[in-house]
């Protein structure tokens, strides 16, 4: 496993393209902690979000895991174009004909994806971790360590998700067309969501427990429930206007599985495309 992982961090060693995204993405992580940590004056009113209890402990964990989520876009480009790559420079060809099989040239990406992964839920640790000592009202070990899950369904969500990319990768070997069908399968998620909605309205039909949760893409979305109504803040203006938040924000054993189930899909697909495939 070693041998392969370091394979690719050669290889990753001398990409360009992979080393500016890779900073833009961790940089973009701590630009996000910067602007809400920076106190605006709005007519003679200081306000800092910092100071509305977005970093305090445990909430942190969640707020930060759902905002970093959205940034896995930039790996995601990384994940396609060291796979794409492969096919375009011919090195996947020259791989195979050195020795190495099928098998460990898969089992290479997808160490790379968990590198990734790793990488990211370390790095988004330790800045949430910082934040939260500065800004928290609570920093007692016991509440700063709870709620902890949400790294672990982020670390999962990133797994899954460069997992798709790579099939995506793997199945149309250019990485403009892998990413085209990954807004595509967005689309078509979404178009799905508006057809089941019409049916839940006009024939009483709920597919959304049924059907719906289980597409990878919103099984993904699922992992990490949006924390903003989960603030203080919003639950006290909705109660003065009469409104509930009758919402589960715990990261659910059922999508857990899900997503660990479209995981493992996603591998065997690429695994079957490149046995079948004449490289």
């Amino acid at each position: 496993m070693l041998r392969l992982l370091n394979i690719e961090l050669h290889k990753l060693k001398y990409s360009k393209s992979v080393k500016i995204i890779s900073i833009v993405y961790f940089s973009l992580i701590c630009f996000i902690a910067l602007i809400v940590s920076i106190e605006f004056n709005f007519g003679g009113v200081k306000f800092r979000v910092a100071d509305q209890g977005i970093f305090n402990f445990p909430f942190i964990w969640h707020f930060n895991t759902w905002v970093a989520a959205w940034l896995k876009l930039f790996l995601a480009v990384v994940i396609v174009s060291i796979v794409s790559n492969e096919y375009s420079y011919k090195t996947l060809k020259q791989n195979l004909i050195d020795g190495l099989s099928k098998r460990e040239f898969l089992a290479s990406k997808f160490l790379t994806v968990i590198l990734f992964s790793i990488v990211s839920t370390i790095f988004l640790f330790l800045v949430s971790l910082i934040l939260g000592l500065f800004f928290s009202d609570y920093t007692e070990i016991g509440i700063i360590f709870s709620d902890m899950e949400y790294l672990f369904a982020y670390f999962l969500k990133l797994i899954c998700f460069f997992s798709f990319c790579m099939f995506l990768a793997i199945w149309v070997k250019r990485s403009a067309f892998a990413l085209g069908f990954l807004g595509l399968w967005q689309v078509i998620e979404g178009l799905i969501a508006v057809v089941f909605q019409w049916l839940k309205v006009k024939r009483d039909i709920d597919l959304f427990d049924s059907v719906y949760n289980f597409l990878p893409l919103n099984a993904m979305s699922d992992l990490i429930v949006e924390p903003f109504t989960r603030f203080g803040a919003v639950q006290s203006a909705a109660s003065q206007l009469g409104e509930n938040f009758d919402k589960n924000y715990d990261v659910e054993l059922t999508t857990v599985l899900i997503v660990i189930g479209w995981t493992c899909l996603f591998v065997y697909w690429s695994y079957a495309l490149l046995k079948k495939r004449d490289l």
